[in-house]
């Protein structure tokens, strides 16, 4: 039994439900050097411009994520935007290659987490959206808000 317990979330992609279109998600494990788990448990990440790309040899790599250097580490401190190995079984990468064969699927990581003092990262099978699908999702949520308040309101006169 590990110390921790529970999720801590470290970073979410707040940008890609906006701009994606979610089919899929998983979890997948991920290949850290010491200095960057501990960065990360300082709460420092970003996911902003990163994606995840599949290699010839069946193995699944979370590119461009921001993890920045620890400010307390030595020579030995990491790359803040290396590449980094996603821990997943070949069935799962082999299906998720599979999918983004098709036309418009790509494959984004959502989030970054402790779960139970491991680090994990959510990936999702994903489909751009266009422009006016955009408009339309913002336009529900609105809609949803204002439904909101109007029946907040008419609850706190009657």
């Amino acid at each position: 039994m590990s110390k921790e317990e529970g999720t801590s979330t470290v970073a979410t992609n707040r940008r890609a439900r906006h701009d994606y279109e979610i089919e899929d998600h998983l979890e997948a494990g991920i290949a850290l050097t010491g200095t960057e788990v501990k960065s990360l448990r300082e709460g420092r990440a970003s996911l902003v411009e990163s994606f995840v790309s599949i290699d010839r040899r069946g193995e699944m790599w979370l590119e461009n994520a921001n993890i920045p250097e620890y400010l307390n580490g030595t020579w030995n401190n990491h790359a803040p935007k290396r590449k980094r190995k996603l821990l997943l079984h070949a069935r799962e990468i082999a299906k998720m290659s599979r999918q983004i064969e098709a036309k418009g699927y790509t494959i984004i990581p959502l989030s970054i987490y402790f779960k139970d003092g491991r680090v994990k990262v959510e990936v999702a099978l994903a489909r751009g959206k266009r422009e006016f699908d955009k408009r339309q999702s913002l336009r529900e949520a609105q809609d949803k808000r204002e439904a909101q308040r109007a029946m907040r309101y008419k609850n706190m006169k009657g």
